[in-house]
This record gives structure tokens, sequence and C-alpha cells, in this order.
């Protein structure tokens, strides 16, 4: 069977200092050393610098930015985050689509970051971000999935997915959301 995403993120941590020759603490330190604070700058210089590997590389960024939900106090503290303030009313759009995520399937995996939340099967198939004060976006991963009318290629939205759906309101979570969710759901 496969590991969780936090099964595999345990046993990287606990292969760190064999593999990279420090531990993760040490790799933390000297991520913060670097000055960069943002997660492609670290990862850029850990493995331009340290020659470490992508993968290490990302989890020690996550881990040193705190935006795994591994760091976090809790996974409603970090929807909370994303929801506060001018997005508050945004929070609706979100529960819609979770709703209907958790429609999709008993096995829809609701995993928290520090800036979205990914869906996930056996991989993940779907993201909700609130990018603006006004619209949440939908990601949704598709192979071979033509964009038609609100379904629109990712773009530089975020490369984890291949399509993008804007929402602006609640009830903008219709049938063919739904559908849309649904279809990523069952392609992961």
């Amino acid at each position: 069977m496969a590991l969780s995403p936090d099964e595999m993120a345990n046993a990287m941590i606990a292969n760190m200092k064999e593999k990279t020759g420090k531990t993760l603490a040490q790799w933390i330190t000297i991520a913060k050393k670097s000055g960069a604070e943002k997660h492609g700058l670290i990862v850029k210089h850990l493995k331009s610098e340290h020659e470490m590997t992508h993968g290490f590389a990302n989890l020690v960024a996550h881990k040193t930015l705190k935006s795994d939900a591994g760091n976090a106090s809790g996974d409603d503290e970090l929807v909370a985050a994303q929801y506060a303030g001018p997005k508050a009313d945004l929070k609706p759009i979100y529960d819609a689509l979770i709703k209907a995520a958790n429609a999709c399937g008993k096995d829809v995996e609701i995993s928290p970051k520090k800036s979205y939340v990914s869906l996930r099967r056996h991989k993940q198939f779907a993201i909700i971000q609130p990018s603006t004060k006004t619209r949440v976006d939908l990601g949704l991963n598709f192979k071979n999935e033509p964009a038609a009318d609100r379904l629109e290629k990712s773009g530089s939205f975020n490369a984890m997915v291949s399509h993008r759906v804007r929402l602006e309101k609640s009830a903008d979570v219709d049938k063919d959301v739904k559908a849309w969710l649904k279809k990523a759901y069952s392609q992961a």
C-alpha cells in the first residue's frame, strides 16, 4: 500500500541525516541563514549551493516556512487564516466546494496548507485557493481535458493543476463545477 504524504515526509526526515549528511534541524538553520524567504528561493538555494535533491529541498523549505499542515496547530486554523479579514466573505464558497468534494467519494483527503487546500485521493486532484478578496480559484487536475467557458487552462495560476475555475459566490459551485470535481477525482 502506498504511503500517505505525512508518512512519506516522516520517512524522508528519518533518513535525512544518512542521505544528506545533516538533520532536518541543521538544514532549517542553513535555510534560514540563506536569507531566502520564499519557498522556491529556499529550494533553489539548497539545490544549487548544497547539491540537495529536489525532494529533500522541498521538504526543508516547507518545514522552514512552516507551510505544511504538519507544522500548523490544526487544519481548522490553516483554513481560518486563509479566510480571515478581507477574504471572510469567501468562506461559503470554500464550504460549498468541500461539500461537493466529499460527495465524490469516501476516500477524499482534505489537506490544508498555508495558502490553499489540497484535495487528494491517490494523488492530488484539486486545490482550493482564495486568490483575491473577491475570488476563490478551484484548480483541477485533468488528463486531456480541453478548456471551455469557465474551465480554463491553469496558466500561471498554479503548476500543480492543469485547469482553473474562478468562483466569486457560492452559487458558482453549480452542477458544472461538481461534475468537473467528480471527473478530476475519478482520474486521481
